[in-house]
């Protein structure tokens, strides 16, 4: 007996246990069911529209830039360099890094002792060479003289010979006086022969000495140019770099001492892509004469000028791509050799083309258009240039057409949008109400004032405004689609 007792309120304890179970889980299901359907209530399903920035594409004229960066070279660049070894024993006070020198002006003397005597001594020499050939000439003025003296000497003799022959052919002479005349006449003949001998020899004595006088002089004006070139001067108006002299100093020849630099006298090299260099020339494969702008960022100000570009690079340079250009500058002023400047460059007009921000554009070159109902169309276009954060497209087949300026994932053809056109500020959509008959507007009340969550503050003002005869259209719809309504 005492075993089935406790076998039947072991039973008993066991179904109130399923039963009280049983009537949680109904609850728990019924309340969720309830919250389900207070506050799921399915929103209705609208198509989503994006405002979107558009613009209009109005076909025009545009001269293209190229922007690239340069640098400032000299065209006249001249290295002071010592043509004497020497001691340096004057130094004008412009010698110094960064002054200006005109042209001509002296800037430094080396020690010219040892030049000044080689050309004393060569002058010396060339005097000496025109004595001789002074004494030469009237040597051979004096045997021009002795010459002519020998030759009177020969005829006299020779007419005495004949003289000697006609008395012998009348019978008065003799064959002995003949023949001394004939020997005193062959003698006189000799002394004519040495004469000239003599004076081929002095004249042959002056060519030489004439030879000696101008390389004499040769020597003398070698002489006086080692003079002039201890002093060292600029060669044309400009500012000294790199100066690297001292009075006293001890310099040799050829010796680099400073630089010369016109600051008027300056051009800009740049590089461009082939691409871009493609752009700069004409039909015949010559390079345009493009102007440039060149600019030099020095903080707070730009120091800025106009140019042309004169010429490229005949070679392109191992390890390089591109082409080197060069380009003229107008104004100076400012610049200096060694400068990083950037040029832009204006390119020939294009007409035909638009100005778009380089995000309205993908890599196929296809543009998002607003089409009817300002839906979205995909447009193809073609990309003529890069211009920074813009590009410039053909226009013609977007012309009278509004492009969306940015696009993003979100957009695609056929996507409806609410385009905000520049120059025009967003206006907020003007607010629409409703009149609501006594049904509903009950209901929209009862679920107000049965909503826990929402603030005191905030139930009043909601409640207040839907108690007035027209009420917000949107609020309206905000709460239906709370409740399902």
């Amino acid at each position: 007996m005492q075993f089935l007792r406790r076998c039947l309120l072991g039973l008993l304890l066991m179904s109130l246990t399923a039963g009280l179970l049983a009537l949680a889980a109904h609850t728990f299901v019924t309340a969720l069911q309830e919250r389900l359907s207070a506050e799921s209530g399915g929103r209705p399903a609208r198509e989503r529209v994006f405002a979107v920035s558009v613009i209009p594409i109005e076909p025009k004229t545009m001269q293209p830039v190229i922007e690239t960066f340069g640098e400032i070279r000299s065209l006249r660049t001249l290295e002071l360099r010592a043509t004497a070894a020497g001691a340096v024993v004057w130094l004008s006070e412009n010698f110094q890094e960064g002054a200006f020198v005109e042209a001509g002006e002296a800037l430094a003397r080396i020690d010219d002792r040892d030049a000044l005597g080689r050309r004393d001594a060569a002058r010396t020499e060339v005097a000496e060479a025109e004595a001789q050939l002074r004494d030469a000439i009237r040597s051979l003025e004096l045997l021009r003289d002795e010459l002519a003296n020998a030759e009177s000497q020969a005829q006299l003799r020779a007419n005495a010979l004949e003289r000697q022959r006609n008395l012998l052919e009348r019978g008065v002479g003799t064959e002995a006086a003949v023949e001394t005349a004939s020997l005193s006449l062959s003698s006189a003949d000799q002394v004519v022969v040495t004469r000239k001998q003599a004076i081929a020899r002095e004249e042959a004595q002056i060519d030489q000495s004439t030879i000696t006088v101008e390389r004499r002089k040769i020597a003398l004006a070698e002489a006086e140019r080692r003079v002039v070139d201890t002093e060292i001067r600029a060669e044309f108006a400009g500012k000294l770099t790199e100066v690297d002299l001292v009075q006293g100093g001890l310099v040799s020849a050829n010796e680099t001492l400073a630089r010369l630099v016109d600051p008027d006298a300056l051009e800009a090299s740049f590089r461009v892509s082939s691409a871009q260099y493609a752009q700069l020339i004409d039909e015949s494969g010559r390079l345009r004469s493009s102007d440039v702008a060149i600019s030099l960022d020095v903080g707070d100000v730009d120091i800025s000028t106009q140019g042309r570009i004169i010429r490229d690079s005949p070679a392109v340079g191992e390890g390089l791509t591109g082409r080197l250009l060069f380009a003229s500058i107008e104004q100076t002023g400012g610049f200096r050799p060694g400068d990083f400047v950037t040029v832009r460059i204006t390119e020939a007009p294009l007409s035909g083309v638009a100005l778009l921000p380089a995000a309205a554009i993908d890599s196929a070159a296809n543009v998002l258009a607003v089409g009817p109902e300002d839906r979205l169309e995909v447009v193809q276009t073609r990309l003529l240039r890069r211009q920074g954060d813009d590009v410039i497209v053909a226009a013609r087949p977007l012309a009278g057409r509004e492009v969306v300026t940015e696009r993003s994932p979100f957009l695609g053809a056929g996507v409806r949008i609410r385009p905000i056109r520049p120059g025009a500020a967003e206006e907020p959509p003007e607010e629409q109400f409703v009149e609501l008959d006594a049904e509903r507007r009950a209901r929209l009340v009862a679920f107000v004032e049965g909503n826990q969550r929402m603030p005191a503050e905030a139930k009043e003002r909601v409640l207040a405004q839907l108690r007035q005869d027209k009420v917000p259209l949107q609020m309206v719809n905000r709460i239906e689609s709370r409740i399902g309504g």
